[in-house]
């Protein structure tokens, strides 16, 4: 088994492909596109306003330009998915062009990607949950809440790969249609008032937009969602990289207009002070709060689908690793049903912990940022590195004439 690809040009070799034996591919098309749209849409965005309030509606080019990050990058993977369609991903990328021990770094790293962003997005869950019970924030109910909506997905993730489907396909259907409706009907109620002052707070443009662009990363992490599980996707060579530009565009454009609505239906104050920025918007559209129960419980069911999708993301990194000898032989092994069990119980203990710890000193948005922040920093690393192989794919593909685009690279 070679560590890196050689310099003769040709797609490199899969390190971790399905072996001789194992059962079917369970997800077509349709299913890998919810995949996609069920991971990268969770509660992130539902609470990004009042994350970015701080910094006010500027922002809002902030979220222009991470957007055009998040399409580049959902163009790299599906030019990576095409030429390596293993399970890893951006671990596996890493792993086949540069060596083992990058492999395992980049596996490391984005381990800790999926298990903490799991943390933020059951702690961004439970503020709108808090919407119907617990309104009085009490820490420890808040605490006990997060971890049912850590459990039950598990629990699910365990019970089979058909299940898991099945709950990630509906509730991909509610969230999405949740912000679609913010994205058309809410562009009426704009306020234009409210987008100023446009820079709310004391610092420079510059620093304002590259610090919401720093939270906004959250909301597009699972761009290579669908790569990662690639060993569980029917036809991957063609699948993955139409489910991953496909899904990334539908949710950039509902990203993009609900952001805007949100920010002119609602004052930047009244953001920063809230726990439920979209429910907020939408009882200010209508009136009563009605509407924002509604939002609430959308919202409530997107978490729940996010969730979902990342524990199952969350073992599938570290099975991938293991196959290729990197991490502990335990992780590969299957249970019953088709799961690495021990990578879904080891990932939601993880997370636990994580939201354990960070609950001990802080309220629940200042742990949902503060979770997204160290997300995005571990994401960066396993990004950086897909860039980099395929960069050095290209520029062997390149010098071998076939297929000159690395300048586009």
């Amino acid at each position: 088994m070679t560590d890196s690809v050689g310099l003769s040009g040709g797609p490199p070799a899969p390190a971790s492909e399905p072996a001789v034996g194992e059962k079917p591919h369970q997800f077509g098309l349709p299913a890998a596109m919810a995949l996609i749209v069920g991971t990268i849409i969770g509660v992130g965005i539902f609470n990004l306003p009042t994350s970015l309030a701080y910094y006010g509606p500027i922002t809002l080019v902030s979220v222009v330009l991470t957007t055009v990050g998040a399409l580049v990058l959902a163009l790299l993977f599906a030019a990576l998915s095409r030429r390596r369609p293993a399970d890893g991903g951006p671990y596996a990328y890493a792993r086949t062009a540069f060596g083992n021990r990058l492999g395992f770094a980049n596996a490391w790293s984005y381990w800790i990607t999926a298990w903490a962003g799991n943390a933020a997005i059951a702690v961004g869950w439970v503020l709108y949950v808090e919407h119907f019970i617990n309104t009085g924030h009490n820490r420890l109910f808040s605490v006990l809440l997060v971890l049912v909506g850590l459990w039950i997905p598990a629990v699910i993730n365990l019970s089979g790969v058909k299940n898991m489907g099945s709950v990630q396909a509906v509730t991909s259907v509610v969230k999405f249609a949740a912000l679609a409706f913010m994205s058309t009907v809410g562009l009426f109620y704009i306020n234009t008032a409210n987008y100023h002052p446009w820079n709310a707070s004391k610092e420079s443009t510059i620093a304002a937009i590259g610090g919401g662009m720093a939270i906004a990363l959250f909301s597009y992490i699972g761009v290579e969602c669908v790569a990662v599980a690639a060993a569980k996707v029917r036809d991957p060579d063609r699948n993955i990289p139409r489910a991953t530009i496909l899904g990334t565009l539908a949710v950039s454009v509902v990203y993009l207009l609900s952001l805007i609505a949100v920010f002119g239906i609602v004052p930047s104050s009244k953001l920063a002070s809230g726990s439920a920025p979209y429910s907020e918007a939408v009882n200010t559209m209508f009136g009563g709060t009605w509407a924002g129960n509604v939002m609430a419980v959308a919202v409530i069911i997107s978490g729940f689908g996010a969730l979902n999708g990342w524990v199952m993301i969350s073992a599938e990194m570290p099975l991938a690793a293991a196959k290729d000898g990197l991490f502990p032989e335990r992780f590969q092994r299957l249970s019953k049903t088709g799961v690495p069990a021990f990578g879904v119980v080891i990932s939601a203990t993880l997370s636990s912990v994580a939201v354990i710890v960070n609950y001990l000193g802080a309220s629940g948005a200042t742990v949902f940022t503060t979770l997204i922040l160290m997300t995005g920093i571990t994401a960066a690393i396993p990004y950086g590195f897909s860039a980099l192989a395929q960069l050095k794919w290209r520029w062997i593909d390149h010098r071998a004439m076939h297929t000159p685009r690395f300048a586009r690279t």
